[in-house]
């Protein structure tokens, strides 16, 4: 697929995701059940998730070494928002080749686009910082869809991830965040501890040999009904 069509096909199956979890028409600021849609809240409550995957604190495992694994995961449920915020902002365009094609746009996308970098924990004030002006993009006034965008990728090539790369632990992700749905997420039931290990960490096992959605998804299943 093209770069642009990736974009498309992640948009896709955002927005299926969303219907499925929000009900349709959740564009307009709104869940079926009434409760109030804040994507840029979402993004920097994420981002604060994010931070804390490095070892930022000074009084506490202060010489632990980074999990880029969990940083790149943490970046794709960042970029979940991200989507979802754009599909709101377009949504009387209905049209999500032009979305892809605006994403697409954005200058430092280019650079996303290239070999994936080999992350460092020597980077890691600077990329805290980074994760703060996404923060600050989505928390403050005069808020810039361009600038946020380009303040992502910027973060995420710094993390060791590219477009290709992003897509495929997207696609992961989104196959856990409909099973969670499916499995009592919403009202609480669901148990995001699977045994010993959260079920990020199950899913990141299951995306060294697997990425297609329908196995991902039994693979899932199969370990959930076995706890």
């Amino acid at each position: 697929m093209t770069d642009t069509q990736l974009l498309e096909s992640m948009l896709k199956l955002q927005q299926k995701l969303n219907d499925d979890t929000n009900g349709t028409g959740w564009e307009n600021g709104y869940t079926k059940d009434g409760k109030l849609i804040s994507w840029r809240r979402c993004i920097y409550m994420e981002c604060a998730e994010l931070i804390d995957s490095f070892a930022w604190k000074h009084w506490k495992n202060i010489a632990a070494p980074t999990k880029w694994e969990n940083v790149r995961l943490e970046l794709v449920d960042v970029w979940h928002f991200i989507l979802s915020l754009l599909l709101e902002e377009y949504r009387n365009k209905r049209d999500l080749n032009f979305i892809a094609m605006e994403l697409s746009s954005i200058n430092v996308f280019k650079d996303f686009c290239k070999e994936k970098g080999t992350p460092s924990d020597n980077d890691m004030y600077a990329i805290v910082n980074d994760i703060e002006l996404i923060i600050h993009k989505c928390s403050g006034f005069g808020f810039d869809l361009g600038e946020l965008l380009a303040a992502f990728f910027v973060v995420a090539i710094k993390c060791g991830l590219n477009l290709e790369e992003l897509y495929k632990i997207y696609i992961g992700k989104n196959v856990l965040n409909a099973f969670r749905q499916t499995h009592g997420y919403k009202d609480g039931s669901y148990k995001k501890l699977w045994g010993e290990r959260e079920d990020n960490e199950i899913l990141n096992e299951i995306l060294k040999s697997e990425w297609d959605y329908e196995t991902i998804y039994q693979k899932l299943e199969q370990i959930y009904r076995a706890l």
